[in-house]
């Protein structure tokens, strides 16, 4: 299977940048010479997902309001990784801790995906948390009104498809790591 050539950016500028988001217009030539002007881009802090499960197998969960949903949503404990993080396992340890008050004796990293491959060129690490115990208080920043929630995986999993959770970068991440321990089959089964 032969790749495709990358585009030429034949100019690029800044259309916001702040601590959150880096917004870019480029203007691209494609493999066949088309012209896209503008083509927007957009550049996050990597992002951390936690999927940190009690030894009582409950999924720790957090619920809390999302301006763009317009609504309360029911996610994995998850956030931006900060500039001091020197990896994806800091970071997770550091939003589990921060959103839920959890710690993990161990943790691993499951996955690193992109978000979004249009248009995003950030990664977002999926992280599991094996045997997470109540560790202290939470810190929640501005914004973050977050109650904790302890959720069976079972329910969770049976949840899912009637809209349980509607963040849809926490389910690819939560299958991967329940997969990575033996826990959920991805085999294709016969027609």
């Amino acid at each position: 299977m032969s790749e495709t050539p990358p585009w030429q950016v034949l100019s690029s500028r800044t259309v916001v940048r702040d601590r959150w988001i880096d917004v870019t217009a480029d203007a691209c030539r494609d493999a066949r010479g088309n012209i896209l002007d503008p083509y927007y881009t957009f550049a996050y802090p990597d992002w951390v997902h936690v999927v940190a499960i009690t030894p009582a197998d409950e999924l720790v969960m957090v619920r809390q309001y999302r301006h763009g949903a317009r609504g309360s949503s029911l996610e994995l404990p998850a956030g931006r990784m900060d500039a001091s993080d020197t990896d994806p396992l800091e970071g997770a340890a550091r939003e589990l801790r921060e959103e839920t008050g959890f710690a993990a004796p161990a943790l691993r990293l499951i996955s690193s995906l992109s978000p979004n491959t249009v248009t995003h060129r950030n990664r977002v690490h999926t992280v599991l948390a094996m045997d997470a115990v109540p560790a202290g208080p939470t810190a929640h920043e501005a914004g973050e009104d977050i109650t904790v929630e302890l959720w069976p995986l079972r329910e969770v999993l049976s949840g899912i498809p009637q809209g349980l959770m509607l963040q849809a970068l926490d389910l690819p991440g939560l299958f991967l790591a329940l997969h990575a321990i033996g826990r959920l089959s991805l085999e294709l089964q016969p027609r």
